[in-house]
Parts: structure tokens; C-alpha cells; sequence
């Protein structure tokens, strides 16, 4: 018998590291699990060399096939470097965010060239939620399309309400009530600039509003998350989003490549810490505080006692790529935390992952962008939150209040966000310590971490029988496709069934 011929899967993730390497780890998870499968990784030329660089064969299966797609940022009025999300310019990311859109020509001509390539189409296209448009490439060949969320259920539920009704606009009250959820509160301080900042007519506005009422387009929906972890998140996602929606986290991915020098010197120096005696400090690889909370931080950082690794940048009004000045730190900070054993100032990357799987690794002082919270609670690690961005706030919120898994010390970096080095001491101690609440925060975290496990557990875990039941939904749209194009013998149809994932 003729052996059964592969079938194409396509992913396309949002130009942003943050959204690329969740995509990733979908398409090493489908490429494990079915060797029925070529998986197509789409982005641009630039950010397809950089994840060439990042995981340099053989780091990928040999079935995921990076496709690129044209894309010059000067075209769209952008700074000639602005390829990805974390180069662009504050002042240019609404540009930039509608210049995205300026690929689907692009990928539509891509899309047609594979279906040339293999006598049909793919058998599901699976494209970042800020690419809801990819959905009528998909339709128009009968192909089975589906959003990725990268995100948490619980903060992108909150984030998809307050664009869409903008309700802070509707009372001066801080305590504001979301119109989707009846009872769902969100603090005034939980908005964003860009969120505060709107008023529904304005460009951002129109374009966020546009793309999240268009996910309705999509056949499916995969979340990374895990649907024991987050059952309140997905009852409010399922109510404002009306397609199936499967959880199949958590995924991650971390990349062989190490651009830090001195990583082994950052190893060579927690693996001489007793266990779950360091606090690793870091913002994400997009963001950073102000100029006066960093100085804050620093100073109850040191209060504390308390030993660190701090992945830092220049604050968030100076130029993240210039060079860092001891000026933003207390005198002789570096100097004192290093001579005294306390602490390791990291300037740039850091190994994240690795770190937080490091024995020494206590606590996680994190922006609480999705990806940092997946890896920190996939390896044991309570956090203390100081979100800034996105639904950053809303995932502290619920990490805090749902899970007990975190603790937030502060909030956002506008010039009235405020840090104060006293409440840092505070709660460092407290999640680092060993009294009452951090054993209770510790317990906690263990208990999220089992729920994390077991999501993926063989035939039974809900992670596991999500992804079995989007593939058998994808199958069964091919067959039905192909029946009705009559394109397809009976045998061929049955070839691509899978009875398990």
C-alpha cells in the first residue's frame, strides 16, 4: 500500500518573540506527535533568520519548514530596523501594528503555492490572534482556520472587554465594571496608557475593536493555557467568543542559543546559593520601569537582604538599546551587591528559563507577560507581579486572587505609577521568607504545577484530548471539503484520520 502522503499545517504567529516562540513550541508539539505532518512556521524574512539563528539545526524536527514572507518597515513609514515588536518605537507601534497587515497578500500567494505544491490545501491554518484576516485566505479554499492565543484566558477575556466597550470612558469611578462579565471589577490602575488613553475613535482603537470582533471569523480557537488552571478565564473567553475554544497548554520552548557571555558565570553563581534562596528579577525582553522605580526597587531590594539575579535594562524613557548608567542605580549598587555575594546584575538577556529551573531559584519578580508566568509556574517558582502592559495587570490580578500563586508589589510605568521601596522590602521577605504566607504561596504554586502536569497526561490529560479534538475537527473538515470539491477517493479521505494524538 502506498504510503500515506503528508499533510500541510500552517502557523503564522504575530512579528514579536513573545507570540514566535509559543508558535514554535505548537509546531514541535504537532511535528513529535504526527509524522503525518509538515508544519509551516510563516513570518518575515528577518524574524525566520533570527529564529534560524536562535535554533540552529538540528534544534527544529526535521518537518517544521520556516517560510518567509517580504516585508519592509520603511515602506510603512517605520525606522528601517522595525522588523519585530520589540525594535519598533513607542510612538510607532500603531504603524507598525497596521503594517502587519500588509502581509496577506503575501501569505495568501503562499498559501496558494503550497496547496500547488501538495495537490490541496493545508489541512488547517493556525494564525496569531492579531491576524484575524487569515481567516478569509482560509475560507476561500476550504481550509480549517483557528486563532492562537498566546495569552492567558482571564487577561484576554478582560482585555477583549475593555477595548471593546471601553467602559473607563462610562464612569469616573476606579472600580470599574465590566460590561461583558456582571460582578468582574477592574481597578482604574489596571489600564494600560494606551487603554486609559482611548476613546474609540482614534486609529489604535478602531483597529483593536475591528480585529477582536473579527475572531468570530475563525473555525476554532487553541489558548495556551490549561483548562483546570484557568476554568473561570475560559467561562468568560467561551461567553464573548462564540467558536469552540481548546486549551493546550502549557507550551514552551527555549532556545539553544545563548547570546550572554557570561552565562556560566550567572550559573557558576547560583549554584553556589542554597535552594530557593534567589529572587530572578526581569521585565521581559520589550519592557522596562522608570528611572525612579528602578532606583526604588534597587534600594528595597538591598533592604531585604534578600539575594538576586536582575535582568535590567535602561528605564522605559531612555533608549532600551543605549548604554545602562550607574546614575539609575544607588551609588555603587553593582559594586556592593557584588563584592557582599548578594546579588548579579545581568545587563540585557538572560537565560530565563534555565534560571528559573536553577535549585537556588525562589521567586520570580516578573511583568507577568503570559510566557514568564507559564515558565515560572511549569518549574515551581511563586511570583511577585509588577505588571505593565498588554493584560499584564489582569493576569497578576488573577494569579493573585484565583490562583495564590503570586503576590503584587507594584504596578505599571507611567510617570503616576509608583513604586515604593518599603513595599518591595515587604513583600520580597514575605515570598522569600519562610513564614505562613510563603509556605502558603508555595503550596499553592505546587498544586498549579501538578494541574500543569497532568494537562498533559496520555489520553486523558484536557490539554492533550484539546489538541486530539481541534486535529479531528481539521480532519473532518478536509473530508467534508473534499467530498464536496469531489477532488478525493474514499481511501484517500480515510488515510489522513488520526485516532489519537
Amino acid at each position: 500500500m502506498e504510503a500515506r502522503k503528508r499533510q500541510h499545517v500552517v502557523l503564522f504567529p504575530y512579528l514579536a518573540h513573545g507570540h514566535i516562540n509559543p508558535f514554535l513550541a505548537l509546531a514541535e508539539l504537532l511535528a513529535r506527535r504526527h509524522a503525518d505532518l509538515t508544519v509551516n512556521v510563516v513570518n518575515t524574512h528577518f524574524n525566520i533568520q533570527n529564529i534560524n539563528a536562535s535554533f540552529p539545526p538540528p534544534s527544529l524536527s526535521s518537518s517544521v519548514r520556516l517560510r518567509s514572507l517580504p516585508f519592509s518597515p520603511a515602506a510603512h513609514g517605520l525606522p528601517p530596523d522595525a522588523h519585530h515588536f520589540a525594535a519598533v518605537p513607542v510612538q510607532h507601534i500603531p504603524a507598525f501594528t497596521l503594517a502587519c497587515n500588509s502581509l496577506q497578500p503575501a501569505f495568501e500567494q503562499l498559501i496558494e503555492e503550497i496547496t500547488e505544491e501538495d495537490g490541496r490545501p493545508p489541512l488547517c491554518i493556525i494564525a496569531d490572534f492579531f491576524f484575524p484576516w487569515t481567516a478569509s485566505v482560509a475560507h476561500r479554499l476550504g481550509v480549517f482556520h483557528s486563532i492562537y492565543i498566546t495569552g492567558g484566558a482571564y487577561g484576554m477575556a478582560v482585555y477583549f472587554s475593555l477595548w471593546t466597550h471601553l467602559p473607563h470612558r462610562q464612569t469616573a469611578a476606579d472600580e470599574i465594571p465590566l460590561t461583558d462579565f456582571p460582578g468582574v471589577l477592574i481597578h482604574r490602575s489596571h489600564l494600560p496608557k494606551q487603554l486609559l488613553d482611548a476613546d474609540g475613535s482614534e486609529p489604535r482603537s478602531v483597529y483593536i475593536k475591528d480585529m477582536l470582533s473579527r475572531w468570530s471569523d475563525a473555525d476554532a480557537m487553541l489558548i495556551n493555557t490549561v483548562e483546570e488552571m484557568e476554568t473561570t478565564g475560559l467561562q468568560m473567553l467561551r461567553k464573548v467568543v462564540p467558536v469552540p475554544i481548546w486549551p493546550i497548554g502549557p507550551l514552551l520552548i527555549s532556545s539553544p542559543y545563548t547570546p550572554n557571555a557570561d552565562k556560566d558565570g550567572i550559573f557558576e553563581w547560583l549554584d553556589s546559593k542554597s535552594p530557593a534562596s534567589v529572587l530572578y528579577i526581569s521585565f521581559g525582553s520589550q519592557n522596562s520601569i522608570t528611572a525612579s522605580q528602578m532606583m526604588e526597587l534597587a534600594v528595597g531590594l538591598e533592604a531585604s537582604g534578600v539575594q538576586f539575579v536582575w535582568a535590567i535594562r535602561p528605564p522605559v524613557e531612555f533608549d532600551q538599546k543605549g548604554d545602562f548608567k550607574a546614575e539609575w542605580l544607588p551609588e555603587k549598587f553593582e559594586e556592593r551587591m557584588r563584592e557582599q555575594g548578594t546579588g548579579m546584575v545581568v545587563h540585557g538577556w538572560a537565560p530565563q528559563l534555565e534560571i528559573l529551573s536553577h535549585a537556588s531559584t525562589g521567586a520570580f519578580l516578573s511583568h507577568c507577560g503570559w510566557n514568564s508566568v507559564l515558565e515560572s509556574l511549569r518549574r515551581g517558582v511563586p511570583i511577585i507581579g509588577w505588571p505593565l502592559a498588554a493584560e499584564q495587570s489582569p493576569n497578576a490580578k488573577m494569579l493573585e486572587e484565583e490562583l495564590g500563586v503570586c503576590v503584587e508589589v507594584a504596578r505599571g510605568n507611567m510617570e503616576s505609577s509608583k513604586a515604593e521601596r518599603k513595599v518591595v522590602e515587604r513583600v520580597v521577605r514575605e515570598v522569600m521568607g519562610g513564614g505562613e504566607r510563603a509556605k502558603e504561596i508555595r503550596r499553592r504554586v505546587e498544586e498549579v504545577r501538578e494541574l500543569m502536569n497532568a494537562a498533559w497526561k496520555e489520553g486523558v490529560g484536557s490539554s492533550f484530548r484539546g489538541l486530539e479534538d481541534f486535529l479531528r475537527a481539521a480532519v473532518s473538515n478536509s473530508t467534508r471539503a473534499s467530498k464536496v470539491e469531489g477532488r478525493r477517493t474514499h481511501g484517500e479521505s480515510e488515510s489522513h484520520g488520526w485516532t489519537s494524538v
